[in-house]
């Protein structure tokens, strides 16, 4: 779970699985959860549980059973509740730190979604940018995070957020399609519009747990002006998203800010609240999106680049992701 830049500076340790009882063989591994993992760490932690049942062997089968990746230096650990990153801080927090680049234990996370402040960004190039996005993830605090929760779990935060959005209007009025029980029409008119995620194929994926009792509680709800969705149950409780074509990424941010507060005020109308802590802000599955979870991207037309031969040291140049078309492990088109 989780991604990084490609070649980070090596901190590997000593993996003593033949000495230490149920330590997994991480000989041939190459995550941030093999590098920070060390003998003492493990006997501290692995007998702990956290209040829902969350173990450190539950945290880090993704990173045991996915060695590594040809294209990113993957987290190697998720939460299974939003206790874990308390319970097994002793890791979490060295993991956290090197994925984020020396974010200590100790600091505080700032967080600024006032879309006043963002300068530019209106006017970028139409002759490359096709479509701006902006999204993040938010976790209802009560509820277990998607590779532990119950399917009574599950299926409390569809019914939160489909009551939440329900009481929409206006720009942001729309529709919720779940995916169990969605038409053929449905389904076809989401896959043509790119909004439709499927059953997780990815093995760092299903081995956090992900793809479990799929596709219960899933669904996707949308504006009827196709500009802002959010995705329920899938990698994190809630994924929410504001996209468009064209490049006017301040547009696009300020409906993000815009809908992603009415997403909050009307889940707190409802006695609940997002995960959060002063330490690592908005709290979600991989440490990876911990923070503001936020991620800005624009899709670029730039022909013939996936093919030639310096593609992936400009890649790396840029600190930039080689991904298939529907996200990571999954094939290119086009």
């Amino acid at each position: 779970m989780g991604c990084g830049n490609s070649k980070p500076p090596t901190t590997a340790t000593s993996v003593p699985h033949e000495t230490v009882p149920n330590y997994p063989d991480l000989t041939v591994h190459n995550n941030w959860m093999q590098r920070c993992l060390t003998g003492e760490i493990y006997k501290k932690l692995k007998d702990l549980k956290t209040q829902s049942g969350y173990t450190l062997d539950g945290c880090i089968q993704t990173g045991v059973d996915n060695p590594g990746h040809p294209f990113i230096l993957t987290v190697g650990m998720v939460a299974g509740d939003e206790e874990s990153y308390k319970t097994f801080a002793d890791l979490f927090d060295p993991v956290i730190s090197g994925r984020h680049g020396g974010y200590g234990k100790d600091k505080k996370h700032k967080t600024d979604l006032n879309f006043e402040n963002l300068r530019g960004g209106d006017n970028l190039d139409p002759n490359y940018v096709l479509s701006s996005r902006v999204r993040t993830g938010r976790s209802i605090r009560g509820l277990a995070l998607p590779p532990w929760c119950s399917r009574a779990e599950r299926r409390d935060v569809e019914k939160i957020l489909k009551d939440a959005l329900s009481t929409f209007d206006g720009e942001f009025q729309g529709k919720y399609y779940p995916l169990k029980g969605m038409t053929e029409e449905e389904q076809q008119q989401l896959i043509d519009d790119r909004f439709l995620f499927d059953k997780p194929v990815s093995p760092l994926l299903t081995c956090a747990g992900m793809a479990r009792d799929w596709p219960d509680a899933r669904g996707i709800w949308h504006n009827d002006d196709k500009t802002f969705l959010v995705w329920i149950n899938e990698e994190d409780h809630s994924r929410v998203i504001s996209m468009e074509k064209g490049g006017n990424m301040k547009r696009v941010f300020q409906r993000f800010c815009t809908g992603l507060k009415k997403v909050e005020d009307s889940i707190k109308s409802q006695g609940y609240e997002f995960m959060w802590n002063p330490h690592l802000g908005y709290v979600l599955t991989c440490p990876s999106n911990l923070g503001t979870g936020l991620r800005a991207g624009v899709h670029v037309k730039l022909p013939k680049m996936s093919v030639h031969e310096k593609f992936d040291e400009v890649l790396e140049k840029m600190s930039l992701q080689k991904r298939g078309t529907g996200g990571v492990d999954t094939a290119a088109e086009g």
